[in-house]
């Protein structure tokens, strides 16, 4: 039996709760089967302005201290006096490397472009147009704006080494990249990297491309390989909502936030939906909580033991399932309330976890 793991649980706003909520239903011990510590902490919009966003602070040790955390949508308000987003402090606080961000098909609705297979983009975690300094210079028609950018290298190895290391336990192949013939010294750092990856993985499929191809090539659909596409912090920013909405909806898709030890390996793991606070859904019952149960089942599979992995295959295969035979939210063209497709889930995740430790090799 593997130790007991601590994950930090940071509350959110609005619908944004409701789901985690929901999410941490799954990961109740009555149903898969272990036990695992919460350590709670309200980013809420009211508190972290009641905190001065110190609670933010406080729940960025302790994932580093326990290595796991699983957060709810918040409210980020308008004005730049205001307390700002908690995702930044985030970021930087846990050394936060890459986001990773994978679309899926989910049964019974229609794709765009003919895309079926999963689609994984890795996008830079911080640096390149988000925190550039920026200026202007003179006045009127002669009114000048600059933006000093930088990205490093050692942000560039770990998208690229975690692409290819994705790419492998997918199965599927790297593609994409930055527009490096047009920036060879500032884009090209990530391209240099991507191509060091590949020699240490020649296992993997490869075929960069210029970051504009890349989109072209999605919408013209790229068949039944999965894909795997590193990207810069804005690219991966732009291309992760187009890539998921390929899917014909978010709802299967879960965002993860990672940082890395020296050697490359995952040290602090961040789930979260890709999706905001839904104020108009709050407190009716109705929203989709796939991609926050989705995103919880993703990180039981860095615990790095064989009962939260076959947790997490369970949780995967009892969300896509119960879509597909018919338990579907609003959303999905269903009549489920939120709570009802939890339970759906919870009810076929014990079923498999019961079936499968009844057989050799689970």
């Amino acid at each position: 039996m593997a130790s007991k793991k601590t994950v930090v649980v940071m509350k959110g706003d609005q619908t944004g709760q409701e789901l985690l909520d929901e999410a941490l239903r799954v990961l109740h011990p009555d149903v898969i089967g272990f036990e695992i510590g919460f350590d709670e902490y309200d980013l809420s919009l009211e508190n972290r302005r009641n905190t001065s966003n110190e609670v933010v602070h406080d729940a960025a040790r302790a994932m580093t201290k326990h290595g796991f955390g699983i957060k709810a949508a918040t409210i980020t308000p308008e004005a730049k006096s205001d307390i700002g987003s908690p995702n930044a402090i985030l970021r930087k606080e846990i050394d936060g490397k890459v986001i990773v961000r994978t679309g899926r098909r989910i049964p019974g609705i229609r794709p765009i472009g003919g895309t079926f297979a999963p689609i994984s983009v890795i996008r830079m975690a911080v640096g390149d147009a988000y925190g550039a300094k920026e200026w202007r210079e003179g006045s009127g028609d002669d009114e000048i704006a600059y933006r000093t950018e930088t990205i490093d290298r050692k942000t560039c190895r770990a998208v690229a080494e975690y692409a290819f290391r994705h790419a492998k336990k997918m199965n599927a192949k790297v593609f994409g990249g930055p527009k490096f013939t047009v920036s060879p010294v500032y884009e090209g750092m990530l391209k240099e990297e991507m191509d060091a990856a590949s020699e240490r993985y020649p296992e993997v499929a490869y075929e960069p491309q210029l970051i504009d191809a890349t989109y072209a090539l999605l919408l013209n659909s790229h068949g039944d390989d999965p894909l795997v596409i590193p990207a810069l912090n804005r690219d991966g920013d732009c291309l992760s909502d187009m890539v998921l909405q390929l899917f014909g909806s978010i709802a299967g898709a879960e965002s993860m936030l990672i940082s890395f030890d020296e050697q490359l390996n995952p040290d602090v793991v961040m789930a979260e939906a890709p999706h905001g606070t839904a104020p108009s859904l709050f407190g009716k019952n109705l929203a989709n909580p796939m991609a926050m149960i989705l995103a919880a089942a993703s990180m039981l599979t860095y615990f790095g033991d064989k009962q939260a992995t076959t947790a997490s295959r369970a949780i995967y295969e009892a969300t896509i399932e119960a879509v597909k035979e018919g338990t579907r939210t609003a959303d999905l063209h269903g009549s489920a309330t939120m709570t009802e497709f939890t339970n759906e889930v919870i009810s076929k995740v014990q079923t498999k976890l019961d079936v499968w430790s009844t057989i050799e090799g689970f």
